[in-house]
């Protein structure tokens, strides 16, 4: 790109706020070094310093042990945690087991994460461990996994504020994730009515670099688009030719990485892919229909993902303070697929 083509994408990237590469800040105080308002409240960096000072490591050494065998734990968990957050808030409630199949855990989008047994692990570690039993909550330690599972396979680390408590109610009839299959108004009011904004959107997606899904979920974009045996315009005609010799039209299993070329590493390849019109989902392909969205991934093309890593601490930070109960709101669960 031409030297002045770059200078006024950045131009417009500062008219539409969308930041570039700056140092790395503190994403809980702002620019005077005042404490951010989404970090205020009952949640604190040290919430466990004089209760459970060893959590922090716990959790580390658990989640390094499970994700360093089985490095596409990465993906599932910070999976398992935005399904978590958006639904009821960032209050373990996707961790909850229900007799009847009919919690969060038991509808559809939800049958296919997978990781519990991380969280799982980590609970009972810290419930052997001298000053931490009853103590953490189950949204806490799922925030530190998904935050500890990333930086395992070399993606950005975020510091995750504690004090959160573990919700009592999990019901499959109130799973209304962000589909697959939206367009980007749709998902912007979706992330906006969690107190998320059109870059967290941007910046969230960019987790997909390390998302596997399946032929499953693509077919009808690439083989029926429109009923007539077609495919969504909005896709690389080369890249429709190559999903369609790895799914077959009935084919609903076979695996299919995301960021074809880096879906093993966390990093800002996802948006080159959206860029070249090879996003695997709607949802993704989308993005290039929005100026804020589509801004954001130009720049990221253009600087080879400069501010990404930042970008994507900063939006999970924000992501943390979802709908969260604190204070003497909901409790703090022995086990974390059962209510005490």
């Amino acid at each position: 790109m031409a030297l002045k083509n770059l200078l006024a994408l950045v131009v417009l990237l500062a008219l539409v706020g969308v930041s570039v590469a700056k140092p790395y800040g503190n994403p809980l105080r702002n620019q005077n070094g005042h404490r951010n308002p989404r970090a205020t409240g009952d949640l604190d960096l040290d919430y466990y310093r004089s209760t459970c000072p060893q959590l922090e490591s716990i959790v580390r050494r658990v989640t390094f042990q499970y994700v360093s065998r089985r490095p596409t734990l990465a993906a599932a968990l910070l999976r398992m945690y935005f399904h978590d957050c958006f639904v009821r808030g960032c209050d373990g409630s996707i961790l909850l087991k229900s007799p009847n199949k009919d919690a969060e855990r038991d509808a559809i989008p939800n049958l296919s994460v997978r990781g519990y047994e991380v969280v799982d692990a980590v609970k009972s570690s810290l419930e052997r461990t001298w000053g931490c039993r009853g103590v953490v909550s189950c949204a806490d330690i799922l925030a530190l996994v998904a935050r500890d599972a990333v930086a395992v396979i070399g993606g950005p680390w975020w510091p995750v504020p504690l004090g959160r408590r573990d919700g009592r109610i999990s019901k499959l009839s109130e799973v209304n994730l962000p589909s697959p299959f939206a367009d980007v108004k749709t998902l912007k009011k979706n992330f906006m009515d969690k107190g998320l904004n059109s870059k967290d959107l941007v910046v969230l997606s960019g987790a997909h670099t390390i998302g596997v899904s399946s032929c499953g979920l693509i077919n009808n974009r690439i083989h029926n688009f429109t009923g007539k045996g077609d495919f969504d315009p909005a896709m690389n005609p080369s890249y429709v030719r190559t999903l369609k010799k790895r799914c077959k039209p009935t084919d609903v299993k076979t695996p299919v990485d995301m960021d074809p070329g880096s879906a093993r590493k966390f990093d800002s390849h996802y948006y080159n892919i959206v860029a070249q019109k090879k996003g695997l989902f709607t949802s993704d392909a989308t993005l290039l229909d929005d100026i804020d969205t589509s801004l954001y991934i130009q720049a990221q093309v253009v600087t080879r993902g400069a501010s990404f890593a930042r970008d994507f601490s900063d939006s999970m930070v924000k992501l943390g303070f979802v709908e969260i109960l604190t204070g003497k709101q909901g409790e703090i669960r022995r086990r974390c697929a059962f209510v005490n």
